[in-house]
This record gives C-alpha cells, sequence and structure tokens, in this order.
C-alpha cells in the first residue's frame, strides 16, 4: 500500500508467532490460563504461581488422607498418635486457606473450556486488574489471528501439549521483558477477564451479554498479539460486526491467605458487540 493511504492495523507490545495454522482450543485454553496465572502473580495478589498453589493444595491432600489412615491404625503409640493429630490440624488449617480459592479457580477453568467448545471463533481477550473494567489498573489484551478454517470450537481434551507449553513459556518471557508487573497498585484488586465471541455463545449460566465496552481514553492497556501460520489480512483484522461482549458469572470472591493476600474479585466476561 503506498504511503498516504495509510492502514489502521494496531501496534503490538508483544507478537508471538508460531509455525502451527491453529492454536486449536486447548492451546488457547492454556495460553489464557497461564497469563491469568502470570497477571495475578506479578501483581502480587496471590503468593505464588497457580501451578504452584495447585501442586501445594493437592499434596496437603494427599497428606490429610495419609494421615487419617495412619490414625486408624489401632497400634498406633499415644505420643505418635498425638503428633499425628497434631500435623492433621495444621494440614486441615493449610486445606481451608486456599480451598475457596482453589475451587473458583477451578471454576474459571471450566467456564473458559466451556466457552471454548461453544463459541467457535473467539480471537480477543482482555484481562483487567482494578476496581472496575472501566477504571483499570492494569490490563492485557490477547489477539489470536487464525485462519478462519480454523476455529476455536473444539471436541478434544484440554490436555496440555508441549507445544502449547512452549507458546505459554514464550508469552510469559515476554511479557516479563516488556515490564509486566513492574509497576502495581500495592493492594487487592478485582480481575475481569472479557472474551469477544461471536453472539452465538449460549452460555447463559456462565456469560451475560453487556452493552459497549471502552477504557478511560486516558488508559493504555498491554497488547499481544498470537500469529499463526500463512496470515493473511483478512484473518488479521477480524470483522466486529458480529461479535459482542459477555459478562461472566465466575467470579474470584474476596479471599485472605495468612492475612496479607487478598484474592481478586474476578469477572470472566466474554465478547460482545454489546459489552
Amino acid at each position: 500500500m503506498a504511503e498516504g493511504e495509510g492502514t489502521t492495523e494496531e501496534n503490538y507490545d508483544v507478537d508471538i508467532a508460531t509455525t502451527a495454522s491453529s492454536l486449536g482450543g486447548s492451546g488457547v485454553f492454556h495460553i489464557i490460563n497461564d497469563i491469568v496465572g502470570f497477571v495475578l502473580y506479578m501483581h502480587q495478589q496471590i503468593p505464588s504461581v497457580l501451578q504452584d498453589m495447585s501442586l501445594e493444595f493437592e499434596g496437603l491432600q494427599t497428606e490429610f488422607m495419609d494421615l487419617e489412615t495412619n490414625l486408624a491404625e489401632p497400634q498406633v503409640k499415644p505420643l505418635v498418635r498425638r503428633k499425628l493429630m497434631s500435623r492433621k490440624r495444621e494440614v486441615k488449617n493449610e486445606i481451608k486457606k486456599l480451598e475457596k480459592l482453589m475451587k473458583t479457580i477451578s471454576s474459571l477453568r471450566s467456564a473458559l473450556q466451556l466457552m471454548i467448545r461453544e463459541a467457535p471463533g473467539i480471537q480477543k481477550v482482555v484481562l483487567i486488574l482494578g476496581g472496575s473494567p472501566l477504571r483499570p489498573q492494569n490490563a492485557y489484551e490477547l489477539l489470536f489471528t487464525q485462519r478462519r478454517d480454523h476455529v476455536l470450537g473444539y471436541e478434544g481434551d484440554f490436555a496440555k501439549s508441549k507445544a502449547a507449553e512452549a507458546l505459554s513459556k514464550k508469552t510469559i518471557r515476554a511479557l516479563i521483558s516488556t515490564g509486566a508487573g513492574s509497576t502495581s497498585y500495592p493492594g487487592p484488586m478485582r480481575l475481569f477477564i472479557l472474551v469477544h465471541a461471536p453472539p452465538t455463545l449460549n452460555l447463559p449460566q456462565h456469560f451475560l451479554p453487556k452493552r459497549d465496552f471502552r477504557y478511560n481514553r486516558k488508559f493504555v492497556p498491554s497488547k499481544l498479539r498470537f500469529k499463526c501460520r500463512t496470515q493473511d489480512n483478512a484473518t488479521n483484522s477480524p470483522p466486529t460486526n458480529d461479535l459482542i461482549w459477555y459478562f461472566s458469572y465466575s467470579q474470584f470472591s474476596s479471599y485472605t491467605l495468612n492475612k496479607f493476600l487478598t484474592m481478586p474479585y474476578c469477572v470472566i466476561a466474554g465478547i460482545n458487540v454489546d459489552m
């Protein structure tokens, strides 16, 4: 295109290229899931990455069951029994601290998976940290550009492939290199997840269509683009007249861990020409 004719192509802080012609439903899910965990951790909303917290929770549950098994043994000596009982109480308290958070994360992941299965062609996801979507402290826009014959409607499982894991790690490294999380509001924030999707999305128990969505004019989000093989201009400019925003019911409620961590109120919102 000659100079002066101009294009409206957006600038992106991070461009992630992949040789695949499509990320697939599983790939998109794991990218979103891993970036959500990264955003919460880097902005000091959780004490460690979600994967580590999940492993810790599973380990505590396993230890609790082992302790119950040992306590059921009749030949356990009184001194050993007291130590086992003391440890059981400690583990139970630790499980209670993490249980609400882990259930909320599980609900979030389930809602994302349902969304990916039900709404082919999802191309944009927005993660917002702040008091409300209209007054964000931080925001991350994820654009998935794929060939039109590779929509995101998905019927497979959501096992994490090596390719998806590598792409997630590449994305996290790129975010760190741009300074993501280097400046953060010192306190608990709400996390809102918005997804741009076709109006065919029909998950009323999870997503509520909204009107329009715009940032405050002075706010500039971080933008990431995931580019698949054999992209063309049409692929990189998805039509917006058939996409709408949805506001999800899945939420992180306030969550306190060891009296210093407050979990954000998380909302998944979908894409809506309305939301």
